[in-house]
């Protein structure tokens, strides 16, 4: 229950005040109503403006997908502005087949840790096939797609590249293209908002699932802006029939706490709105053995921490990078010490750029370095997610962190002037 409605309640079960008792009985529970109503109007949150590419297909009737086989792209976070799950509205509605689910990775419920294998299973829910795609296969399979005509995906990102959300719809893109199918996505905000682009290009030896698209590690669009960019400059190996549902009352300018919706757990340690502001700034240091980001804790991404560090010195160091937006205080546990963040999404800190200093900071203190401890499986994972190996070299060579992030900026640049003939908001 939210704090304000808990204070409602306690509201109503006040004693009135003492002048009450000078008024008629037969006014007073209509005076106690209309203090209610006023606290309801005054204090509780507002609904949000804004409608879901969902909420557009269910008012136009699901014109859409009217006498079509579905197959739904979907988890935990595929709900309605009400919070009704997407499988569940497209199950029920009158003139749409629902036929297949397919779940990403951490799995249907978002339950699944990161890396870890999901099963093909039935839901409890509507009783379908839920068709694993971060199992024995990464694409639908032409058996998973016979009984299908349209494919349709209904999941919340979170901005970042390296989250395989988007992997998984590029490759179910590809999937429907190479089997004739219609594609739809229904489209949802970006929580780190639309203006925000930051951050290192992938090198083409290292696109895999981990980082399937080349865009900025920070890429500042929506899934269905996305889907249309890859679609349309032939990213994967087949195009398909592409639409999609777009919302109405999203802003670029908007972050997540600026849309009034919910939020839902994205996966384990993606907890809450603000949690993608801290998996870019800390996620990548944390693909390598030695460092500490919080994940799988009470505060996952929101430290950055190592051995051999000084905790008031290492978090006087990121005050000195007098980014807009983000703080830090000294933080140790366990043998491990830095710093403990707190960073406000809207704020214009670059936070690719926090995430290159916190790696690089860990690693000048850490010896063997955090290149040196780590395994060669982490080290793959770990170019993947960045989409380079040249960043070990500049590190160890003591390339400063501003020229390193200045060679990102033409890439940058370059992409700010390519996606903007498929951006819908």
């Amino acid at each position: 229950m939210r704090d304000s409605a808990r204070f409602l309640v306690h509201f109503q079960g006040f004693a009135m005040p003492s002048f009450a008792s000078s008024i008629p009985v037969r006014f007073r529970s209509a005076l106690s109503s209309a203090a209610s109503l006023l606290f309801l109007a005054l204090c509780l949150p507002k609904a949000s403006a804004l409608v879901l590419g969902i909420d557009r297909l269910e008012a136009s009737g699901f014109d859409l997908l009217k006498g079509k086989r579905v197959g739904l792209i979907t988890n935990q976070t595929g709900v309605d502005s009400r919070g009704r799950k997407t499988r569940e509205v497209l199950f029920e509605a009158k003139g749409v087949r629902l036929v297949t689910l397919f779940s990403p990775e951490h799995g249907l419920d978002g339950a699944e840790l990161a890396g870890k294998y999901v099963a093909t299973r039935k839901d409890s829910l509507t009783g379908l096939t839920v068709y694993s795609l971060y199992g024995p296969t990464r694409k639908p399979t032409s058996a998973m797609l016979k009984d299908i005509d349209v494919l349709v995906y209904d999941m919340q990102d979170i901005g970042v590249r390296s989250y395989t959300y988007i992997s998984t719809m590029a490759r179910c893109m590809e999937a429907a293209g190479e089997a004739g199918l219609e594609f739809m996505v229904l489209d949802r905000p970006n929580p780190l908002g639309g203006v925000r682009v930051e951050g290192p290009p992938v090198e083409p030896e290292w696109i895999s699932f981990v980082g399937q698209l080349p865009v900025p590690y920070v890429h500042g669009m929506t899934c269905g802006e996305l889907a249309r960019m890859l679609n349309e400059r032939q990213w994967m190996a087949a195009r398909c029939k592409l639409k999609v549902v777009t919302m109405d009352g999203w802003e670029r300018r908007m972050v997540w706490e600026d849309t009034g919706l919910r939020w839902v757990k994205t996966s384990p340690n993606i907890p809450r709105p603000d949690s993608p502001a801290y998996y870019v700034a800390t996620g990548i240091v944390g693909s390598l053995m030695g460092a500490d980001n919080g994940a799988g804790g009470p505060t996952p991404f929101q430290l950055c921490a190592g051995k051999n560090i000084d905790p008031d010195r290492f978090a006087g160091f990121v005050r000195g990078l007098s980014l807009d937006g983000i703080r830090a205080k000294p933080y140790s546990n366990g043998g491990f010490a830095g710093c403990s963040l707190q960073i406000d999404p809207a704020g214009k800190g670059d936070l690719c750029f926090l995430a290159l200093a916190l790696l690089a900071e860990v690693n000048r203190n850490t010896k063997p370095d955090l290149f040196a401890r780590s395994s060669k499986d982490k080290l793959d994972i770990f170019y993947k997610v960045y989409g380079s190996r040249s960043i070990e070299s500049q590190l160890r060579n003591g390339v400063p962190i501003q020229k390193i992030a200045a060679s990102w900026q033409p890439s940058i640049d370059r992409f700010r002037r390519d996606r903007s003939a498929y951006l819908f908001y």
